[in-house]
């Protein structure tokens, strides 16, 4: 058999060579086979023949390994090969901020994402330079010196504050490049803080009402044990400690229901005109002790909006009492609603006229115990969680809430809810 012009062999033989040596154990049984069958019958070579065809159907008709078909569907451009990747495209994949670098500590690559958190830095710079915390000095030498992969902490103070859990390591074998990779922990750390947070808060609030039922009852078994003044007297005290504490586990539960299921969207019709002259209705006992007067300025069509009827009540009695409780010296309070034409939003705004709240406070209104007055708070019953959870319910809802108000002007909270789709 000749060659091509070249004087090499042609493909279709290459591969029929490579197809011989991968399946030679098969072939070799078959033709020890068809040697003794063609001695048994007298050594006339017809056996002999079909062990040779056998032979080459075997080459021409079976591949042979999984390696030869996977070369055969890269070279169709059926399969990917991932050693013709080029690393930039791989480090451009990755989302979070990362740098390759030299032995030199000069930026030998960075991705987009570096460049969005950290800002441009061109190759060739040094990467300690950008960087210019100790404890990021301290680790990018370490890494140089051991050759070896480590981690490390590392915070961004400003423009705003960021953790990053920042991993380096070197790439391959001899290459003298290493990888430097910036994972943002800030949201896990925020959750954290805020679980800390509310546990201390929770605690703090379930402990003074218990330690003042236990006063209590010391007292009521000791000195005040035949003194039924005192008697009733405590055993009041001791009722208004436990339906404070009753009040909070309610409302803890409320919100650990709302976070089960923060954004199924209810889909309920609800008329908020009808919804809200029943929630004036509920709290006229509670505006007539307070010295206040509820005031409605509704349309006298439907205001129909997509929700849960129960959850939307506790929404405005929270901020109608609110608005009773603490602007009381108002002597009003002002319950109003409108929409934007058919398909609009709709809006719900609830306004005293009470002391107002300062401006710094307003951020932080409808976090979880936070509190403007936390004495006038407790008095007026509070627990602190009330405007967390109207803010948990409209977050489901779709809807959110604004809050307008200056110091001895009075405070006005609306509910925006979305249009229509």
């Amino acid at each position: 058999m000749e060659g091509d012009e070249n004087g090499s062999s042609p493909e279709w033989l290459k591969a029929a060579k490579r197809r011989l040596g991968r399946n030679w154990p098969v072939l070799a049984a078959a033709s020890a086979a068809f040697l003794a069958l063609d001695l048994h019958l007298g050594g006339g070579g017809l056996a002999a023949a079909g062990a040779v065809a056998f032979v080459l159907a075997v080459a021409m008709l079976f591949p042979g390994g999984g390696g030869e078909r996977v070369a055969m569907q890269r070279s169709e451009g059926l399969a990917p090969n991932i050693d013709t990747l080029p690393a930039i495209h791989l480090a451009e994949a990755v989302q979070d901020p990362l740098y390759i670098f030299n032995r030199g500590g000069e930026v030998v690559y960075a991705n987009a994402a570096a460049a969005v958190a950290f800002g441009p830095i061109a190759p060739g710079a040094s990467l300690q330079l950008k960087f210019r915390a100790p404890e990021m000095h301290d680790f990018i030498a370490r890494v140089l010196a051991d050759g070896e992969p480590s981690a490390t902490d590392y915070a961004e103070r400003v423009p705003i504050e960021r953790v990053y859990r920042v991993s380096a390591m070197p790439i391959g074998e001899g290459t003298g490049l290493f990888v430097l990779l910036f994972k943002d922990q800030s949201e896990a750390r925020r959750i954290d803080r805020m679980r800390a947070d509310f546990i201390a808060n929770a605690s703090h609030e379930l402990r003074t009402p218990l330690a003042s039922v236990a006063g209590f009852i010391e007292t009521l078994r000791g000195p005040a044990r035949d003194d039924p003044k005192a008697r009733e007297n405590f055993l009041q005290i001791m009722q208004n400690q436990t339906a404070r504490m009753a009040r909070l586990i309610d409302d803890l539960l409320s919100l650990s229901r709302l976070e089960i299921r923060p954004y199924v969207t209810p889909s309920d019709k609800v008329d908020l005109r009808l919804l809200l002259e029943g929630v004036g209705d509920s709290l006229a006992h509670l505006a007539s002790e307070s010295g206040v007067a509820i005031e409605f300025e509704l349309p006298e069509t439907p205001l129909e909006v997509a929700g849960d009827r129960d959850e939307l009540v506790q929404v405005f009695e929270n901020l109608v009492e609110n608005a009773c409780k603490y602007g009381s010296s108002g002597g009003r309070v002002v319950v109003s609603a409108e929409y934007a034409g058919p398909g609009g939003e709709k809006t719900v705004t609830v306004t005293d006229f009470g002391p107002g709240i300062a401006e710094e406070h307003i951020p932080r209104i409808t976090e979880r115990f936070y509190r403007v007055d936390v004495e006038t708070s407790r008095a007026q019953k509070g627990t602190g969680l009330g405007l967390s959870i109207v803010k948990h319910i409209l977050t489901r809802h779709g809807a959110r809430l604004s809050i307008r108000s200056r110091v001895g002007e009075g405070s006005s909270f609306t509910v925006h809810f979305p249009p229509r789709p």
